[in-house]
């Protein structure tokens, strides 16, 4: 798949660097932010924009702005150029509609991980629009191969959250069955017997690993620091929720979307919001988070508590569960921990069977 990348820099310098290790990529320049509007403009098939802050006439901000208001060029990924001493630029971008970061002065095999990084994951969100559109072409006559293909989607972009090394396959494993335990257990009670159908546990079962997959757009540096964000870092390692929500939103209306990827993104948007309303991205409180995200929470939460970090030793299942109690109605869904509880010890046995030793 094809995927066209911008250059915007004043430097010379920079672009012969950028330009000589993306050498093999479908490549466009341009100087400065009046040349690379004037692109976007008679250019509709730019994927990608590596885009420097810092210049003449009209600068990387004022790109950012001018995209941003323009519907036609929401969908390209653009990751700005910074320095090393500019944070504050760096968050503004981010919270203008940047992606990813790349500092100055540039380390060549970071920029080229970094940029490899991007172009998988827009390629795999060009292949999953791709495939919604043929979903809702034939949404009344869903065949196994389109089934087929969605679970390989999903594959597909688990493959390309696990190069970061962000999240073991069993923290996958784990998560997704003990949410298949939860929805199996809540069907028995009301007001979940008509809810929760089988088709739809199976799609929060197959989407739940999605939860993290923004996750690609934030620098190791912040991703993998062993100890304690500060409040700048923590501010952009919480734009993983928009990224990943992002990464699956294709130009069709809502109505139309096919139901699978409705669930993914109400995972990936619901799993840091809080019962109480405390949680991010938007703040939503009880039922106005969607069940997906509600049940990721404590699923998530749960398994990062028993689970070693490089930042924390792995916490015993008994505490685990009393930090779950303890934030009942406050942080999780109430009903939700108290179902979570009554299958605790089956919770015990998902744990141990995907290797988790306590």
């Amino acid at each position: 798949m094809d995927i066209k990348i911008l250059i915007v820099d004043d430097s010379s310098t920079d672009m012969l660097l950028i330009k000589s290790i993306l050498d093999g990529y479908n490549l466009v320049s341009a100087c400065d932010g009046v040349e690379a509007m004037a692109l976007l403009e008679t250019d509709p098939d730019i994927d990608l924009m590596i885009l420097d802050l810092n210049m003449p006439r009209m600068n990387g901000f004022e790109v950012l702005e001018a995209m941003k208001a323009n519907s036609d060029f929401q969908k390209i990924a653009v990751l700005i150029l910074t320095n090393y001493d500019e944070l504050e630029n760096e968050i503004l971008g981010l919270e203008l509609g940047a992606v990813d970061y790349i500092r100055k002065p540039l380390n060549l095999e970071s920029l080229k991980r970094r940029i490899q990084i991007h172009v998988k994951l827009k390629s795999a969100s060009r292949s999953l629009e791709e495939i919604n559109t043929i979903l809702d072409q034939t949404v009344q006559e869903r065949t196994k191969e389109l089934l087929l293909t969605r679970s390989i989607t999903i594959k597909a972009l688990m493959n390309l959250l696990e190069t970061r090394d962000l999240e073991s396959s069993n923290h996958t494993h784990r998560t997704q069955w003990i949410i298949k335990l939860m929805c199996e257990h809540l069907r028995k009670k009301e007001p979940y017997k008509t809810l929760l159908t089988d088709d739809y546990i199976k799609e929060i079962f197959e989407t739940a690993p999605l939860h993290d997959i923004g996750k690609v757009g934030i620098a190791d540096s912040i991703l993998l620091k062993p100890s304690k964000l500060t409040q700048e870092e923590f501010e952009i390692m919480k734009q993983h929720v928009d990224f990943g929500v992002n990464a699956l939103r294709v130009e069709i209306q809502d109505r139309l979307l096919p139901s699978f990827v409705r669930t993914a993104m109400e995972c990936i948007s619901g799993h840091h919001e809080k019962f109480d309303g405390t949680g991010y991205p938007k703040g939503l409180k009880g039922n106005e988070i969607p069940l997906p995200g509600r049940l990721m929470a404590i699923a998530d939460v749960y398994d990062a508590l028993i689970s070693k970090r490089v930042y924390k030793e792995a916490f015993s299942h008994e505490i685990a569960l009393e930090y779950l109690k303890e934030n009942r109605g406050r942080h999780f869904d109430p009903d939700l921990v108290d179902a979570f509880m009554e299958i605790k010890n089956d919770v015990r046995i998902i744990v141990a069977k995907f290797d988790q030793t306590h």
